[in-house]
């Protein structure tokens, strides 16, 4: 859920004097790689959702396959975000994480209405999307000091996470995921000003990072939804 946390280790310095033609290069190829990698996604979670091969991945071995796959991959694309295998690689991580993502889809599948509630956090997902990137480019001071106290609000989250996937508290989950809609939407609005300002150069490592925002936002709106709005037949 938090592999958002790796990414700060490995971002550029913020606030570098870079060219506003540059800037707008790097934007422009951030916003078409991260609608393309919505496509892996989609196909990972319904290739997992229609054989069921995440089905069995649950508590502590779901866990580390979740993790240690997460984590190689983005080790993956900082590697090679500057080759010709950058791309490949973050769509090869988008794949993975639908695929993971698809034991949270069939378990809000199972519910009467749970199409609609996919639709719902997708939805939502976007919206918060538009307000952070309409913040970012009205905002004009600089945002690079939230960049800490993100980072440790990330850490938390993942570590509560980690200790609830084996409590297993219904009100743990519902915590976790009220905090990382909140956290995740502001590194959203942190991770667009930073390229908006020149401090994130390359699209591939700023794809990364508004991918992850993205996917824990819709991931914890879902598990809401499906928490507070799931109807049974």
């Amino acid at each position: 859920m938090n592999d958002r946390v790796n990414t700060l280790a490995t971002s550029v310095g913020y606030g570098q004097a870079l060219p506003q033609a540059e800037r707008h290069r790097v934007l422009r190829n951030t916003y078409w790689l991260l609608a393309l990698s919505l496509l892996p996604t989609v196909l990972g979670a319904w290739l997992g959702v229609a054989t069921g091969i995440t089905r069995s991945l649950s508590g502590g071995i779901g866990l580390m396959v979740f993790l240690g796959g997460a984590f190689a991959f983005m080790f993956a694309v900082e590697k090679t975000k500057n080759s010709a295998a950058g791309v490949p690689v973050l769509l090869g991580f988008t794949f993975f994480m639908g695929l993971m993502l698809s034991r949270l889809i069939a378990m809000v599948l199972g519910f009467k209405n749970g199409s609609e509630l996919i639709m719902t956090a997708f939805g939502g997902t976007a919206g918060v999307f538009f307000v952070m990137a309409s913040l970012a480019t009205v905002i004009k001071r600089d945002l690079s000091g939230m960049g800490k106290w993100l980072f440790v609000g990330a850490l938390a989250l993942m570590i509560g996470a980690i200790i609830n996937v084996f409590v297993g508290s219904s009100a743990g989950m519902l915590a976790i995921s009220v905090a990382a809609i909140g956290i995740f939407s502001a590194f959203m609005l942190y991770d667009l000003k930073q390229i908006m300002d020149g401090g994130e150069t390359n699209y591939i490592s700023a794809t990364l990072a508004l991918y992850l925002d993205m996917f824990n936002v819709f991931q914890s709106l879902l598990a809401l939804l499906g928490i507070f709005g799931g109807e049974r037949d």
